[in-house]
């Protein structure tokens, strides 16, 4: 059984508005509302590639409840623990004439010491009978910025393959509680480094920097695919894994099915490579559809085959 983690779900809507310019009233051609969220748009890609996954975290109110019920209406299995104050709603606007896309992600409900506790109870039964647990997203208010720190060293504890997508302080020290992965975007890699990256020796040499800080693994996502620092048979090795663009629908959830894809297919024990190719496949695959976590299991299989993979030498000249 493979356990995402979102501690602060979402309603996402997302309103389809040709030519938006901010300051005047639009009507939408298009709308879909969907339970969102980063873990929560991980368990949906994991369900759609086959894969046995439960989606667990913090879901409060009439907004709670909708996500919840959405979830069951896909056949999602869950298991979220009911928290005082109201889940948030997180609203995406994109142009279909330009293809740029306006996100505005409400705060979220601010969570007790009690409610974690309970949640904390809660994912301990839940990975006693799993063998892989993604932590993906923002934490909510009130929640120390340790929180995924304390949660993946419990977790490791039990023997389970722990993951880690997030940004900022809570990555950091998530970081240095030595997940199995780490899968940060570009940006949240450049912040948790300390400099930006000008060329592919920068990203290459960040994935290893990354690695060193406590992760088993590191693997930054880029817009055409990824770089990494995996093991192979006991030891490091840094591969750049891409693949030809493709004429973006929406790009909004390309990270969350890229990692979806990744833990499918490390999930089923397949080649570190291969697991890489596989998560940048879905990743692209999904940036046809509009709504985050939505792909096509065939064209995903498909597009894999094609997804170039380079192992670099970090310090060498990197094209």
């Amino acid at each position: 059984m493979i356990i995402t983690v979102t501690l602060n779900p979402a309603l996402d809507k997302t309103l389809e508005v040709p030519t938006f310019t901010p300051g005047r009233r639009h009507r939408t051609v298009d709308q879909k509302t969907m339970p969102g969220g980063k873990g929560v748009n991980v368990a949906r890609v994991l369900k759609s590639l086959g894969q046995p996954v439960i989606a667990t975290g913090l879901a409060g109110g009439a907004t709670g409840i909708r996500i919840v019920e959405a979830l069951n209406d896909d056949a999602i299995l869950n298991s979220f623990v009911r928290i005082r104050e109201e889940s948030r709603t997180n609203t995406a606007v994109l142009d279909p004439t330009t293809s740029l896309h306006t996100e505005i992600n409400e705060r979220g409900p601010s969570i007790s010491v009690h409610e974690m506790d309970l949640f904390r109870e809660k994912l301990l039964y839940l990975a006693s009978g799993a063998s892989v647990c993604a932590f993906a997203g923002s934490l909510p208010r009130g929640v120390a910025p340790d929180a995924y720190a304390n949660l993946i060293r419990d977790v490791k504890k039990l023997g389970v393959t722990t993951i880690i997508d997030t940004d900022g302080e809570q990555l950091r020290l998530a970081a240095r509680a030595e997940p199995d992965v780490i899968s940060p975007n570009e940006l949240e890699a450049e912040e948790l480094v300390g400099h930006e990256f000008n060329d592919a020796n920068d990203r290459a040499e960040a994935v290893v920097e990354i690695a060193s800080q406590g992760p088993s693994e590191a693997i930054m996502t880029v817009d055409d695919g990824c770089y990494a620092q995996v093991q192979e048979a006991g030891h490091a090795a840094v591969y750049r894994v891409s693949t030809e663009p493709l004429e973006a629908v929406s790009p909004i959830g390309s990270g969350d099915a890229f990692l979806a894809g990744y833990v499918a297919s490390r999930y089923q024990e397949q080649d570190p490579v291969d697991c890489l190719r596989y998560g940048v496949a879905a990743g692209a695959e999904s940036t046809q559809h509009i709504g985050a976590g939505i792909v096509d299991p065939v064209k995903v299989h498909r597009l894999a085959e094609s997804v170039h993979a380079e192992r670099l030498t970090v310090g060498a000249a990197v094209s």
